[in-house]
Formats: structure tokens, sequence, C-alpha cells
């Protein structure tokens, strides 16, 4: 009977649940999407019972997908969208204090600029490794501990429990309240050296350490299985890891200066820096990449909010189309965008600009527009944002990862891909496995558990997967110049209707 892992990636927009055999094959793979939630204007919500139904019914469905049977599997990984921030009762089927507050929400914008005034904020990125931004958890648990009724007292009787989505899912299916460094490194709250929770950021968030999980190394083992689904008592969840951090690791980024894009609902360059925290000075992050065992890796990482959510609005907000799949033929029925440039900051601007009151803006409209000029230019916003990320990790680091390798949904558009190999000017190397997320946290829980012996035997299967597809610039300086010429203009009158 084959043997598998089964790994579990809950997004931002839906849950995926793969199995994984030996050789690092996905056996089979089922997403479900779940509703997002937009109660105000830059308010992002998710409510955690419908997180955890979609979670069941990826499980189920990869299951019966792949014929399997409960007793197949040896252990469970979970992967998960990071800042998102979850406070819910210590019950054992955990009902939810309030929805969680999404990593795309802005509500707590003020109370980071009131922290910046401070001056604060190079104290909390020494201590963090982070900028103060309303990205992180650790604002959104404090404005939850203040605004939602009770919580604040709940929380001091012990009957509340806080935790990223991988915590909130961890306890629904073992009892078990923890989490692992990588999702750690993004709430705010935890020291980027001693990797434990930072007293002096608790006391100034004023975060009770009770409601906190314990922080873990990525590939040990969490808890086990108790009461979930048909599978039975006892499976180890062995893995954890911020969907992030799990791709790096998925992609083998094993070294010093490797590095990925994940092209998901926001699109995330992380570049493996080794066994010290490096610090930038172009306003990037540094993260935890993992930890196994005693040995951690950090990264440095830059964010852009928005990638495919620009393809979503395209269909559900505008109708322009009825699927994503279709945007890229659609942007390919043009030569080009026509002069028209789309800056997707619906939920502020990331690195390197950190901009949380920025807001999206279409640029160079004319009669002659159409939607398909504007399908390629939101692709080409997604791929101009990545080209700000690499440039300013190539100023933190010494030069551009080449070449860049990519995963996630979106990375499946060859146009995109193309285009941002022409932006770059380096070349863009696309597995023929896209689920490296799911991927990086399942070898992890592989790992803990002894179904691979080590990194080593891990790096030989990574390394016998043949690319789908390398990605070669073909864009000449001067046109690649006068794009991002464009680009930033449209840059300059995001920041200024920010300003007022």
């Amino acid at each position: 009977m084959s043997k598998y892992i089964l790994g579990i990636d809950q997004g931002t927009t839906g849950s995926t649940a793969v199995l994984v055999d030996k050789n690092l094959q996905v056996k089979a793979k089922v997403g479900v999407e779940f509703p997002q939630h937009f109660p105000k204007p830059s308010w992002v919500e998710h409510d955690l019972g419908e997180i955890w139904v979609s979670v069941c019914d990826a499980v189920n469905g990869v299951m019966k997908k792949a014929g399997a049977s409960p007793s197949d599997v040896v252990s469970i990984g979970i992967t998960n969208q990071r800042e998102t921030t979850c406070l819910w009762e210590r019950k054992p089927d955990a009902p939810q204090v309030c929805r969680a507050i999404v990593w795309q929400d802005r509500r707590t914008s003020a109370e980071c600029q009131k922290l910046k005034k401070q001056g604060l904020e190079r104290t909390i990125n020494r201590r963090t490794g982070l900028l103060l931004d309303p990205y992180f958890s650790g604002t959104k648990l404090a404005w939850m501990l203040k605004n939602v009724s009770g919580a604040s007292r709940a929380a001091k009787d012990g009957k509340i429990a806080f935790g990223t989505v991988d915590s909130y899912l961890l306890y629904r299916m073992t009892g078990e309240h923890a989490t692992d460094v990588s999702n750690a490194s993004r709430t705010m709250l935890m020291n980027i050296k001693s990797l434990k929770w930072d007293k002096d950021q608790l006391k100034l968030l004023k975060v009770p350490e009770s409601i906190l999980p314990e922080i873990k190394p990525s590939a040990v083992e969490y808890g086990r299985t108790r009461g979930f689904l048909d599978f039975p008592d006892g499976i180890p969840v062995a893995g954890i890891a911020g969907d992030q951090q799990a791709a790096l690791f998925g992609q083998g980024c094993f070294r010093k200066g490797s590095a990925k894009c994940t092209y998901g609902t926001g699109a995330f360059v992380l570049v493996n820096t080794g066994s010290q925290p490096v610090f930038s000075k172009h306003k990037l992050l540094t993260t935890v990449a993992w930890q196994l065992g005693n040995e951690v890796t950090y990264a440095v990482e830059g964010s852009a909010f928005i990638a495919g959510a620009s393809v979503q609005w395209l269909r559900d907000g505008l109708n322009l189309i009825d699927a994503s799949a279709e945007v890229e033929a659609l942007a390919a029925s043009v030569e080009d965008s026509d002069g028209v440039v789309f800056v997707p900051g619906f939920t502020g601007l990331g690195a390197p600009h950190w901009l949380a009151d920025a807001t999206g803006l279409v640029t160079g409209l004319t009669r002659r527009t159409t939607k398909a000029h504007l399908a390629r230019a939101t692709l080409e916003g997604i791929a101009f944002q990545v080209k700000e990320l690499l440039e300013a990790m190539g100023k933190d680091l010494g030069k551009k990862p080449s070449p860049l390798k990519v995963d996630g949904g979106a990375s499946a558009n060859n146009l995109l891909m193309q285009f941002q190999s022409d932006i770059l000017g380096v070349k863009v190397a696309r597995p023929k496995v896209l689920e490296t997320t799911a991927l990086g946290s399942t070898i992890q829980a592989g790992l803990a558990v002894g179904f691979w012996s080590g990194i080593k035997e891990v790096e030989k299967l990574l390394s016998s997967e043949a690319l789908d597809k390398t990605f070669t610039s073909t864009m000449s300086t001067k046109e690649r110049n006068l794009r991002v010429e464009s680009w930033e203009k449209a840059i300059k009158a995001v920041k200024l209707l920010a300003k007022g």
C-alpha cells in the first residue's frame, strides 16, 4: 500500500490539499474557494468557520480523488496565509471570537503611523525584522483586543487563543496551541534573533503572552490528530510553515543567495540569506525562512500585496472575463498595453514603498483603450511590482538573483512570465510542479517523521524535477527604460494622491 504525506495549503482565497508520495510526486490535488468579507473600505476579513469547511472539503476531496485511505497518510503538513490574525475560544470546535483580520486589511494604519511618529520603527525593525505597517499581525491583534466586546477580559481570563491560520487549523485538528518560527516571525511579536516572543513588543502592543501559541521549529511534531474527519487519531501534524517560506523550501532554495517569487493573491520574493539575519536598507523585510533542529535559516523578503487578486478584480469586479484563466488570451489579443499603466494598489503598496493609504490607479486611458489593453496592463502591473522588489534586493545583496525561480498559480501565465523576464532582464525558470507552497511544508512534515532521510535526499528528488520552461528576455534596453519610466510616473501619481 502506498504511503503519503498530506499537505494542506490554506490560502487567502481558497484552501488546497495535496497528497505527495515518497518520490515527491503530487498524487492528487484539490482546491476549494471560500468567501472574502469586506465590511468597510480597506477592511478584509475571513470567517474561521468558512475556512475550516473549505479545508475539510479539500482534504476529503483529495483523498477521494487519489483513491487513498486515511490510514495511508503518515504525516500532515500545513502551510498558510501568514499574517492573517485569528482569535478563537479554547473549546474543541474553536468558535471564533470575531472574524479573522486578513493580512491585506489596512484598518490599523493610523496606529502604525502613531508608532512611527514616536520614533519606534527602527527599534521594532531590529527586534522583529519587520517594518511598521498594518500588514503584520501585531497591530491587528491589538485592535481586536481593544475593539471586540469582551475580548480583552476573555484574554486575561485565559478563555481565548490567538494564532495565525496555521495555529487555528492545528488547534482544530489536534487540540494543541502552537505555531512555527516562520509564521511567528510575521506577527511583529517575535524577536528575530532569540526566536521567542519579545516581551517589550508585547508590552508595547498590550498583548498578554498567555494567549500566544508555543513557537516550534519547522519540522517537528506539533500534535496528533484527534477527531479529524475520518482520519484515525494519532497521525502527526509535523510540518508547519508560512506560505512564502514554504515555497522557498519547496523550490529547493537551500543555499544562501537562492531566490524565488510566488505569484498568488500577492507576489512575494524571498532570498535565502543563510544563518544570520540580514537587515535591509531598502525597506525589505527580515524573516525566518525555516528552522530544522537547531539550525535556523533566514531570508530577505519583498511583498507586493496584489498580484493574482488584480485578475480576480477583472473577473469579479469588472466582469471583463468569466474565469481568471481567460486573462492571458485577452491580454495577448493586443500587441501591447497601448500606454495604459495599472498600479494595483487596492490594499496599499508593500515593499519598497510601504504606503498603507495608497489606492489603485489606471493611467494612459484613451478612446482606443479596450478591455484587452486593461488586461495586459494588469499583468504588466504585477511584473513591475516584482521588478521593484528585485531591484531593492539587488541593492541590499549586491546583485539580482538570476535565474529567478517562480511558482504559484499566476506563474502558469506565459505572457506574464515573458514580460517578467523582459522587464527584469534576467531568466525566469518555472518548474513543472507549481504547488511548491504546499510541497514545502509537506516535505518538512515528511522529514520530521523520517519519510525522507534528510535534506540531501530531498535535494536529489527536487533536482530530478525538470523545468517546465525558462523565459529569456527579448526586450531592448531602450524599450525597457521607456516602460519603466511610465511605471515610475504612475507610482508618483499614486503617492501624490495618497498624500491628499
